[in-house]
């Protein structure tokens, strides 16, 4: 028996909390995945799994074992990217997750360079803001936008998001042009909401260092960022999005930025990845590339005054690389 493989399929099965799913990330058939862990069992002369028509549970021995296996399989990755890391170019499949705007306007455009570089990962790049279970699911790294929740998931700050308050200049000649925070009472949004707990975001400003939210009233809600800034093209209300997606529209004078003096805090843009991938060369060479580029992009690199400004990545102050992907996290659009 392969014991380094079976603990690693065991380990999986428990973190996917299914023979099939565990199949379908470790590229091997159920059937073998089965054989592997029955085996592992039969070493070990103690029951590990307790399966059912219904559920998967781990025995009392079983949690035990998974334990001492993370932290087993966390050394012999590092042993072996300590040696292999000098020795050739990162290799296999990464799975990786973000926003779609951010995916499509900023990371699609570079991934030539990304491949050049790195010849030999194969990158699945998924784009959405839905949160995800990344160990279950068997994403590798997530982008993410916003304060995140803490939790056992590690964080690394890549850039900052800029955000920006806009509506079309027939809005604006139909309605007027907000002066004052207080006006907004009498203006029409576009509200954007959170797919999954249909959460209407409020509109944030900076004013004097601290934060403002103000709900708007709304006749439409979406909860996609194209479909966001394409309502206030179409003149349907105020929004506030991202810079990097409206900047073109602002040079055309498609749309128009108000109230330019209390603009949205900036928020962090991160990486997140489980901690027990941390080592992963994949993950490491994927993020490393990722910060470059949003470090050479003017909308996303930070400055002195954004830092200052911007919202902590993890509400955990204490633990800053401590985050977890919740419902209700404080994100933004793109």
């Amino acid at each position: 028996m392969d014991i380094a493989q079976a603990m690693r399929v065991f380990a999986r099965v428990v973190e996917t909390k299914s023979f099939t799913r565990a199949s379908e990330t470790l590229d091997l058939p159920r059937g073998r995945v089965t054989v592997i862990v029955q085996n592992l069992e039969a070493h070990l002369k103690t029951r590990l799994l307790q399966r059912t028509t219904r559920s998967l549970n781990l025995t009392a021995d079983g949690a035990a074992y998974y334990e001492r296996c993370v932290r087993v399989l966390a050394d012999i990755d590092d042993i072996e990217n300590s040696f292999l890391g000098k020795k050739q170019s990162p290799r296999g499949r990464l799975r990786v997750d973000m926003p779609g705007a951010l995916g499509r306007l900023i990371v699609m455009p570079a991934l030539a360079d990304f491949h050049e570089r790195y010849p030999e990962i194969d990158l699945v790049l998924g784009l959405g803001d839905k949160p995800l279970d990344l160990v279950q699911e068997g994403v590798d790294c997530v982008v993410r936008i916003g304060t995140l929740q803490d939790s056992s998931l590690v964080a690394r700050r890549v850039g900052i998001y800029q955000g920006v308050t806009v509506a079309s200049p027939a809005y604006l000649h139909k309605a007027g042009t907000p002066r004052t925070l207080d006006e907004l009472a009498h203006h029409q949004a576009v509200n954007y909401y959170w797919g999954r707990s249909g959460r209407i975001m409020p509109l944030t400003f900076d004013v004097d260092g601290k934060t403002v939210e103000v709900k708007m009233r709304g006749s439409i809600a979406v909860n996609d960022a194209e479909a966001y800034l394409g309502s206030a093209l179409n003149g349907l209300g105020i929004v506030q999005g991202a810079r990097f997606m409206a900047l073109p529209y602002l040079e055309s004078g498609a749309l128009v930025e108000i109230l330019s003096q209390w603009k949205p805090p900036p928020l962090p843009i991160s990486a997140v990845y489980p901690h027990n991938r941390h080592l992963s060369a994949t993950v490491r060479a994927f993020v490393d590339w990722i910060a470059e580029l949003f470090r050479n992009c003017a909308l996303l690199t930070s400055t002195p005054e954004a830092d200052a400004r911007c919202r902590p990545t993890s509400i955990d102050t204490q633990d800053a690389d401590a985050v977890d992907l919740a419902d209700d996290e404080e994100g933004s659009i793109g």
